[in-house]
């Protein structure tokens, strides 16, 4: 099989799987199915949650060449750059920056959180995508909350056991910004990446 071919196959197995009516619908269910395809794990089914305007805001700022920031070298690499390439979309990761190493020690913080502070003037409109540090979702809502930056879209999946279930739970209880996330402690980089994929594929199909 060709691997389009393949992905199709895979997107049918899991249509059977979750017959309708499923927990999500329309285009909350072509990301939740593609978070799936990325995964085998259906009990995301129970715990995905968006933002009433996520995947609206989500296509509208790709269609308008956003910048895509992301919280790992992992995610950055798993957002396919021709799907984006289309809307002329950016995507940039800093956590290796110098200048972002410097600054976690000199605050005794994480760098995770440090990269955030050196793309805060940038974070504007853009969709920020965290699928590893809780301490990165943290940093960015401070800064939201303190109406220091507007992100279009918050793609919030920080995946563990310190802070990451938290942090998720305080992205979905502010109303500043729209958001994609998932309930409890699991996440990752892979997942993350996934929903900007999806959400790419979203925003071809309204051409």
């Amino acid at each position: 099989m060709k691997p389009h071919e393949i992905e199709e196959f895979s997107f049918s197995i899991i249509d059977s799987e979750v017959p309708e009516p499923r927990p999500y619908a329309g285009s909350e269910w072509v990301v939740v199915r593609r978070m799936i395809h990325t995964t085998a794990d259906f009990e995301l089914l129970d715990l995905v949650r968006f933002h009433p305007d996520a995947i609206d805001r989500g296509t509208e700022a790709i269609r308008r060449g956003c910048l895509v920031i992301t919280d790992t070298e992992m995610a950055r690499v798993g957002i396919g750059s021709k799907r984006l390439s289309k809307w002329e979309c950016k995507v940039e990761c800093h956590i290796s920056d110098e200048a972002v190493a410097a600054r976690a020690r000199k605050l005794g913080i994480t760098r995770a959180a440090a990269a955030v502070d050196l793309v805060s003037d940038r974070i504007n409109g853009s969709i920020y995508v965290i699928g590893n540090a809780p301490t990165s979702l943290m940093r960015l809502l401070d800064l939201i909350e303190q109406g220091k930056s507007s992100p279009a879209l918050v793609i919030g999946m920080p995946v563990g056991f310190v802070n990451a279930a938290e942090s998720k739970e305080r992205l979905m209880e502010q109303d500043k910004v729209p958001y994609i996330t998932i309930k409890g402690r699991k996440g990752g980089s892979a997942i993350a990446a996934s929903v900007i994929n999806a959400l790419a594929g979203l925003a071809d199909n309204q051409d």
